[in-house]
């Protein structure tokens, strides 16, 4: 059986956890995009002499996926509680999200369909 690890890094910080599942990660790692959806809050950093970083800049939390033949995948949440998911290592490319669909959600869609 398949195994996925999904990774959880806030503020330097790494947590893993390894699943027999894609079902099974993809729903703790739904529960943990909740959270830190709700909890974001982050103020813009920056100005006068540097750049201004507002919130919907800033990733306060990165939540990857990684399973079988060499997937990434993951959901980024922003400092705004917005959230958004992607696929691949060192190219990473977005996934839409289809009308009421969740990021963790059209992740899960997109893995479907690659693992089978």
């Amino acid at each position: 059986m398949a195994r996925w690890t999904l990774r959880e890094r806030i503020r330097g910080k790494v947590n893993r956890d390894s699943y027999e599942s894609l079902d099974a990660a993809v729903a703790e790692l739904e529960g943990r995009v909740g959270r830190h959806e709700r909890g974001a809050g982050a103020q813009p950093e920056g100005g006068g002499l540097m750049r201004r970083i507002d919130p919907v800049q800033q990733v306060v939390a990165r939540l990857e996926l990684a399973g079988p033949g060499r997937i990434r995948a993951g959901v980024d949440v922003r400092g705004d509680g917005s959230s958004e998911a992607w696929t691949g290592r060192f190219r990473r490319e977005l996934v839409e999200q289809r009308p009421g669909e969740t990021a963790a959600g059209a992740l899960q869609r997109t893995l479907r369909d690659r693992v089978g």
